[in-house]
């Protein structure tokens, strides 16, 4: 950056008062009692940072944004001085102090927690502080205080930004919370979220996802803010630094996901190794028999420590705690990084095989099902045959450039082969005493996709305004293929309370043939401008997508292209984003954001295309840093269409609308205890449905209230020992249009222990979990009306050491 604010006369009394009111209003008394418990907290500690070398002025003004303080300076006071960045693990003092010794200048407060520069007095020596270096990740965002989520996360192509400055709700999960819960997958740690719910069942083929009541499908999950390369039906989190999860449309930050989910964005941030040599291996089990093994491993070389290697790879093996089912997983993933003065370029490997037998299958309601019955024994196997396997292979390089000290160019190449084999069957359920038809498939699905992403960050001033104006190009290509037969077999009937488990069908002397089932290109240009006034408290982004989707579907028995398949459309998608701070650690934001989903095709004898449908979000909101904790209060509506025939035509004919108001909370609410959590209230309406049969009605899946609150707490008593808790709450939803089929709300109870030691002089983790500690049986369903049954209670244990 060339310019940065001006140093802020303190607020007064009155304006931060009318501020904090407005804040506690919103919050209500328990975040006020919150507060007080929050004030007592000891100093800020040390936190890791991975800031790279460039303008000494812009590594500052990273350094305290990571920070969560508010630093203000002359631009001109550091011109021409450079810095080499700041990797470690430091406090705030020592973190200013190493960036600043040698520069001529030391930190001055301004009160009120903000700072400002000033020239170092002549005669006097900078000492710099004793500091720890410990592993840190590839210039992220520094973890919150009690580690579980970050201060902040990329938003696509605005990059990185902290929680407060942000006009979205998003959350980032550290690899902390994945490790103390003991995540096997994305379903174990997303369940954190009031807004998130699992919307397949656990052991399926598939791990899908609901955010705000819209789906969000497994292979819409981003790594690194690119599409397409993750693992095609279930994302494993072995390799995530931080998982950041995204509230609502973004296509204007991420362009059209290959699904057209709307409902959020989810992105993976992969390891880098720290400073510190790391080598960490985890022994694991988990009911009812599956043992395991997770190698963690981080080295730095150079003269600079500027070559980065990370290696993981884990290894899961037995019987689920789900009747007859056998389950083997196996990751590897290896990511290599270079940081330099100007350079930053990355390097990422993963394979993933996963083995289910007995897989479990969701259900779907059957033509005469006028009612739900009681959700049956978790732990049963449905429909009690199947198996599936399912490999992904990813590789993909990055590269970002300091042209100057104002422009950044960057480019990513990535590639992932997925290929599933599965032979298994829905299961339709016929009537409210359980009974269900199966009737087994075989299906082979191959999908290679190659994803592109290029573009630039600049930074520069017109008078008082700062921007950051960001440009993109991002594009991708994804071939699918596929083979299916029903084999002649014939179905089976069974019932969900008392299920008949048989044997799955052989393929001995049958060949699967794929052939192509369909094409797509999905390929988008991005323009956005992050203005700053008032010293940065006002903040506007503007900005605008244009995405096209070329598509040609095929006779997925044949292989023959159709006529009426091919697909070529664009849409622009706009955004807006606006944040006011009138104090550092209070934030009014507010958005306006599309989303963007492939329109229908309408088959012979006139076939036609529908654009690219969007899908519409209104969103204001509030974020308040109390110290050590924070909350977010969000009000959203998103507007999605829906399309289909009217007689002969193809047309919109129908629209979900979502209002909701979410409250979330992480971090420190008193000393060694934290939390993480919140509500979601949403009122799901279909409208404009054909000839006004469904209007007012809840949507498909789209529960009234969720809510979710973990508590973690380190036993002052017992040093080393660790408790938590967690409740996740979902209330009524239907599993259908007509809102017939209603399915009762459901609580589950988490429960959880760790111990930390020392073995051999080395240091030892020990945790155990209990997932459903009253083995809850209960039924949930996704956007399409899949029904599935929970989980049942898990038990899992595991020993870390580090070497």
């Amino acid at each position: 950056m060339n310019a940065h604010a001006i140093p802020r006369r303190p607020l007064s009394t009155r304006p931060r008062a009318i501020a904090l009111a407005i804040h506690l209003m919103l919050t209500g008394a328990a975040a006020a009692t919150l507060l007080q418990a929050a004030a007592v907290q000891a100093a800020e500690p040390a936190q890791r940072y991975a800031i790279p070398a460039g303008a000494l002025g812009d590594v500052l003004a990273q350094f305290a944004a990571q920070a969560g303080v508010k630093l203000s300076f002359d631009p001109a006071l550091l011109a021409g001085q450079r810095s080499n960045g700041l990797q470690g693990s430091y406090d705030v003092n020592e973190g200013f102090a190493r960036l600043l010794s040698g520069s001529g200048h030391e930190l001055a407060a301004l009160g009120n927690g903000a700072y400002t520069l000033r020239k170092t007095p002549l005669g006097s020596a900078t000492t710099l502080p004793a500091v720890t270096v410990t592993a840190a990740a590839d210039g992220l965002p520094a973890a919150y205080a009690g580690g579980q989520v970050a201060k902040g996360g990329r938003l696509g192509l605005l990059g990185n930004s902290n929680f407060l400055d942000t006009p979205f709700n998003q959350t980032s999960y550290t690899a902390e919370t994945i490790e103390d819960q003991q995540a096997r997958s994305l379903s174990d740690l997303l369940i954190n979220d009031p807004s998130v719910r699992l919307s397949s069942a656990r052991t399926n083929i598939n791990e899908d996802f609901s955010i705000r009541g819209f789906t969000v499908a497994s292979q819409d999950v981003a790594f690194n803010g690119m599409y397409g390369l993750m693992p095609h039906f279930r994302v494993p989190v072995e390799m995530a630094e931080r998982v950041e999860v995204l509230k609502g449309p973004s296509s204007l930050l991420n362009g059209m996901p290959p699904s057209g989910n709307v409902g959020g964005a989810i992105n993976i941030a992969p390891k880098r190794a720290g400073n510190e040599p790391l080598t960490r291996l985890t022994a694991s089990h988990f009911s009812d028999g599956i043992s395991g093994v997770h190698a963690d491993i981080g080295r730095r070389f150079g003269a600079n420590k500027e070559f980065g290697v990370r290696f993981n790879a884990a290894y899961r093996d037995g019987d689920t705690a789900i009747d007859k089912q056998k389950q083997t997983d196996q990751v590897y993933s290896l990511g290599l990084d270079y940081q330099g003065e100007r350079l930053r370029a990355s390097l990422d490997v993963m394979n993933q095989d996963q083995n289910i037998n007995r897989v479990v299958r969701q259900f779907t309601a059957g033509p005469g099902l006028t009612g739900m019955p009681k959700a049956p024994d978790s732990s049963l196997n449905y429909p009690g045959y199947g198996r599936s396997k399912a490999t992904d292979n990813m590789i993909v390089a990055r590269a970002e450039y300091d042209v100057n000290d104002t422009v950044t160019v960057y480019g990513g190449i990535g590639q992932r082969k997925h290929s599933m084999d599965a032979l298994a069957g829905n299961v339709s359920l016929l009537n409210r005493a359980g009974d269900f038809t199966s009737t087994p498939a075989w299906q082979v699905f191959k999908v290679d996709s190659t994803s592109y992403d290029l573009g630039a960050d600049v930074r520069f001033s017109t008078g008082p305004v700062k921007h950051k104006l960001a440009l993109n190009y991002s594009r991708v290509v994804q071939n699918q293929d596929i083979y299916m037969t029903m084999g002649g077999w014939a179905a089976r009937n069974s019932n969900i309370f008392n299920p008949i488990y048989s044997d799955t069908p052989s393929v001995s002397g049958m060949n699967a043939d794929t052939v192509r089932y369909n094409e797509s290109t999905l390929s988008s240009y991005a323009v956005a401008d992050t203005m700053s006034f008032l010293n940065d408290k006002l903040k506007v982004t503007l900005g605008a997508r244009h995405q096209t989707v070329e598509a040609q579907a095929y006779n997925f028995m044949t292989g023959a292209a159709l006529p009426d398949g091919k697909y070529d459309e664009s849409k622009i998608t706009p955004v807006a984003g606006i944040v006011y701070q009138p104090q550092a650690n209070l934030a009014f934001y507010a958005n306006y954001i599309e989303g963007l989903s492939k329109g229908p095709t309408k088959a012979p004898p006139n076939p036609a295309a529908l654009p690219p449908l969007k899908t519409r979000q209104y969103e204001i909101g509030t974020k308040m840093d109390w110290g050590r904790f924070a909350t977010t209060i969000s009000l959203f509506q998103i507007e999605r269409p829906s399309a289909g025939l009217v007689g002969t035509e193809l047309t919109e004919n129908g629209e979900q609308r979502n209002r909701g108001i979410e409250f979330n909370i992480f971090g420190e609410v008193a000393r060694n205890v934290r939390v993480l959590g919140g509500l979601a209230l949403m009122d799901g309406k279909l409208t404009k449905t054909p000839d006004g049969a469904n209007d007012g009605n809840a949507p498909i899946a789209v529960p009234r209230m969720q809510a979710n609150l973990g508590i973690d707490w380190d036993n002052s008593l017992a040093p080393g020992v660790g408790l938590n808790a967690r409740v996740v709450h979902t209330s009524k939803q239907y599993a259908d249009a007509a809102n017939n089929l209603e399915m009762p709300s459901w609580t589950r109870f988490d429960v959880g222990a760790r111990y930390k030691t020392r073995a051999w002089d080395k240091p030892l983790t020990l945790r155990a979990n209990i997932e459903n500690v009253f083995d809850k049986n209960y039924w949930a369903a996704s956007n399409e009306g899949y029904l599935y049954v929970g989980m049942p209670r898990t038990l899992l244990l595991s020993a870390t050491m580090d070497f």
